[in-house]
């Protein structure tokens, strides 16, 4: 039983996560790419209200149930994709905590109704390389978990 709630904890955590990121990447990156900079400000501003702290809770809760999952369950093969599985989910959180968050900080620290001078280093192209690589870590430890969970785990 405690399995069962791990595992849906697990696969409902970084399913979400991947979806969001997905969807971001998808949608937001390139709207937010496209934008003259006074309006990408005005528009990061408003799009990362809820993200903090749901994301964060979000990304850690998963990997505190893929690593209890590591730990209980057996075969081996399962314990092995759920510390891997962690071990991605922890790296997007890496990614993030270390690479998009401070960005964001930097984008939302501009006074209100200023537009960046010229020697404002844009950070969007580096914001959407860190977005990319951990939408695909998000991804991975989803689909891993999957895997794991219809053709592994018993």
């Amino acid at each position: 039983m405690a399995t069962d709630v791990l595992t849906f904890v697990a696969l409902l955590g970084s399913g979400t996560t991947a979806g969001v990121l997905f969807a971001v990447a998808l949608s937001m990156v390139p709207a937010l790419r496209a934008m003259p900079v006074d309006r990408y400000v005005q528009a990061h501003r408003l799009l990362g209200r809820n993200w903090d702290p749901t994301m964060p809770i979000v990304v850690l809760t998963t990997v505190a149930a893929l690593l209890a999952l590591a730990v209980v369950v057996d075969p081996v093969p399962s314990r092995v994709a759920f510390g891997l599985g962690a071990v991605l989910m922890a790296a997007v959180a890496g990614v993030s905590h270390l690479g998009n968050v401070p960005l964001n900080r930097s984008v939302k620290s501009l006074p209100a109704e200023t537009v960046p001078g010229p020697d404002w280093v844009d950070p969007r192209p580096v914001w959407g390389r860190l977005h990319l690589l951990r939408t695909s870590l998000a991804l991975a430890a989803f689909l891993l978990g999957l895997v794991t969970v219809l053709f592994v785990q018993p």
